[in-house]
């Protein structure tokens, strides 16, 4: 223990002692009350930051964390949630200075999102890293990085890593089911990047809504005290999910009074409800349910999360206290916004090298169409902040246009976004004029999100993964006139549609402030995409497990033997790629490796790819995955040019678990494939740069 930390928890102690048991369980909502004659002032715990400031008024709007997981550019990320807790800051400091503690206005930031997308239908998988456990660790680790920063005595804020755990949906049941996944799935899935994050030093963790082997992840003694707490040593606050700790008695069944869910709750050590349960406590304590000692550990760790946000001190002595409403959604930090947008956009097919548009001296005239063009819920998606200039595709385009007197536009959305049209007028005929048309279809935050704000859905989830009818028989009677055709795609998770209805696709994720900036880089070749998808697309509805099943098998591209529609990791580039001459150095005694790696580029245009590593092992069991990620990085080579790139591959990639979740080694041979997509027939088909592979043995 440090000497600051051993000076806050004789501070912290000292403070416990004066108390009263209500002003402790005071302390221990997320509306939390003030102690004035202590000099603890109110405050509220709950804050949104997960794709920028939410709910908090003006802010840089990045794109949806799941763009941001397509970029596979951890130092990106670090940089877009640094700018994120510096607006934070900002926004706290002009909230100190009119002495307003209240919701939105703190520095306890409920995130990351670090669930596991396990299945596209779930509305909130927007808000993840994807479906790969190593993807959204890594990209865990650089929001908490961002978030926290490097003081050693002070977070500038605290990040969150939720909800665990298992908890992918659906949104409907969220309050009173029960998940069973196999101790392997649990341990190889599920939990590995809440460990990453723990291990990395994140300030909170959040329990999910759900129950784990019967018990409710916010009081769960295998969840919070074994592993959390014990195993993993984590001694930061662990707080409920909203309103969870209620479903325990309402929803659970698991107790029978508010009193006995606090008590549950309380001796698991979750520290902090979000809701209004733990008023209970105090009578739980008089019922002999709960100690008041448990409670004075709880309180505890919440005082030492405050004062290592500095919120004992005066908000003018912190070295962000510089930082005020002039920062917010600068140039530069727009600037980063389109960065990442761009980053994250990934071309899925380009027949005849139809883009970039740029340099066709064919086209004359351009035809936008489709409901999310001129759409700004499709820059969103959920959990946003908001400006007062937020740029959609069609802004973009006509933006761009600017550049091209040779080219005209016109506009028309065709097509509604939540339903079908009462007629098509002449609409879809526009498209005969055009030498191109840019489509843009695929759902917003109103069709998908979390249960009560996707307005336009069941619950917040998708019944089906397939682009809707109306929008695809719109789309196929567009591409029946015979003009070529761009289909931009907005959405937080996969869309299944045919591929021949058009000749070049992009996914644009909801792509925040300057997505439609990005994405008329993107066509008009002012940018090479350079994102892969950090989920798989399937084929069908049909292809997915039920939804409510927790077992891995048939999900993701480490556990599926069904084709894809597009596989995880997948991205094409206006240039042409080729990996050669790869080396890999083992470690014995720890079982760690060395890839290297050359990266040609053989096209005609500089870009920047993604070289992605996985392993297999030769002599797998039946619910072990088929591959993993293991490394990745990204590399800008100019055109005709090669450049090499080294990865390292931690131990942890050759190991298994059991049961308990002791990760142990077994002999024998790996396979290491160098990649820009998962291995599989299927992203050759699709135009990724041929694998190359390498056997290794321990």
């Amino acid at each position: 223990m440090s000497k600051i930390e051993q000076e806050r928890t004789e501070e912290i102690q000292a403070l416990i002692k004066e108390m009263t048991l209500e002003e402790k369980v005071g302390l221990m909502l997320h509306e939390s009350m003030g102690i004035p004659r202590l000099g603890i002032k109110p405050y509220n715990w709950w804050n949104e930051g997960l794709h920028g400031v939410a709910r908090n008024g003006n802010a840089t709007v990045f794109p949806q964390a799941i763009a941001l997981a397509a970029t596979f550019d951890t130092q990106l990320a670090q940089k877009e949630y640094n700018v994120i807790s510096d607006e934070a800051r900002a926004k706290y400091n002009e909230a100190q200075k009119v002495g307003d503690n209240g919701q939105f206005r703190g520095l306890t930031y409920w995130s990351p999102n670090i669930n596991i997308v396990r299945d596209p239908r779930w509305g909130r998988a927007q808000e993840t890293f994807g479906e790969d456990p190593y993807l959204t660790s890594q990209m865990g680790i650089a929001a908490v990085k961002g978030l926290q920063g490097d003081d050693p005595e002070y977070l500038k804020t605290a990040a969150c890593a939720k909800h665990l755990v298992a908890h992918s949906g659906p949104e409907a049941t969220r309050h009173s089911a029960n998940v069973n996944p196999s101790k392997k799935d649990l341990w190889l899935t599920y939990l590995p990047a809440f460990k990453a994050l723990v291990k990395a030093g994140v300030e909170s963790v959040m329990g999910a809504y759900n129950r784990v082997y019967g018990e409710p992840c916010n009081g769960s003694h295998f969840l919070i005290s074994d592993i959390v707490r014990k195993r993993w040593g984590f001694k930061g606050y662990f707080v409920s999910d909203c309103w969870a700790v209620r479903d325990f008695h309402e929803g659970h069944k698991v107790t029978k009074t508010a009193e006995e869910s606090a008590a549950l709750a309380i001796n698991c050590s979750c520290d902090l409800n979000c809701g209004c349960t733990y008023h209970a406590a105090i009578s739980a304590v008089r019922q002999g349910l709960l100690s008041e000692q448990k409670i004075n550990e709880s309180v505890s760790r919440l005082l030492m999360t405050r004062m290592k946000l500095g919120m004992f001190d005066s908000w003018k002595k912190s070295k962000w206290a510089h930082l005020s409403a002039k920062d917010v959604d600068t140039p530069q930090n727009r600037q980063l916004a389109k960065e990442v947008a761009k980053e994250s956009i990934v071309l899925l097919k380009n027949k005849n090298n139809l883009l970039p548009l740029s340099g066709k001296k064919h086209i004359h005239k351009i035809v936008v169409m489709g409901p999310s063009a001129a759409n700004t819920m499709a820059l969103l998606g959920n959990y946003y902040g908001i400006n007062s200039h937020m740029v959609t595709i069609l802004e973009g385009i006509a933006g761009k246009i600017d550049e091209h007197p040779e080219i005209t536009l016109d506009f028309h959305p065709g097509v509604g976004m939540y339903a079908d049209s009462k007629q098509r007028g002449w609409t879809v005929g526009m498209a005969e004029s055009a030498d191109v048309v840019i489509a843009c279809f695929g759902l917003d935050a109103m069709m998908e999100g979390e249960e009560g704000d996707a307005v336009e859905s069941k619950k917040g989830d998708r019944d089906a993964i397939e682009l809707p009818q109306y929008q695809l028989d719109y789309l196929r009677a567009i591409h029946d006139r015979g003009t070529p055709v761009v289909l931009v795609l907005t959405g937080g998770s996969a869309i299944a549609f045919p591929d021949d209805i058009a000749d070049a696709i992009l996914f644009a994720w909801y792509g925040g402030e300057e997505g439609g900036n990005a994405v008329a880089d993107i066509l008009f070749g002012n940018a090479v995409p350079s994102g892969h998808l950090p989920l798989t697309f399937y084929q069908k509805t049909e292809d997915l497990p039920a939804f409510e099943d927790y077992s891995m098998q048939g999900r993701t591209y480490r556990y599926m033997t069904k084709e894809a529609l597009y596989p995880f990791g997948f991205g094409l580039s206006y240039t042409k790629w080729r990996f050669e001459n790869m080396q890999v150095s083992v470690n014995k005694k720890d079982h760690s490796a060395q890839v290297s790696v050359t990266v040609v580029n053989e096209g005609t245009f500089d870009a920047t790819q993604t070289v992605q590593v996985y392993v297999s092992k030769e002599k797998r069991t039946d619910d072990e995955p088929l591959c993993s990620l293991c490394a990745f990085t990204r590399v800008t080579v100019a055109k005709g040019k090669t450049k090499s790139v080294h990865l390292s591959i931690d131990a942890s990639a050759f190991q298994t678990v059991d049961d308990d979740g002791n990760s142990f080694f077994e002999e024998g041979n790996y396979i290491l494939t160098v990649s820009d997509a998962s291995p599989c027939a299927k992203a050759l088909t699709l135009g990724a740069t041929k694998p190359i592979q390498e056997t290794v043995n321990f």
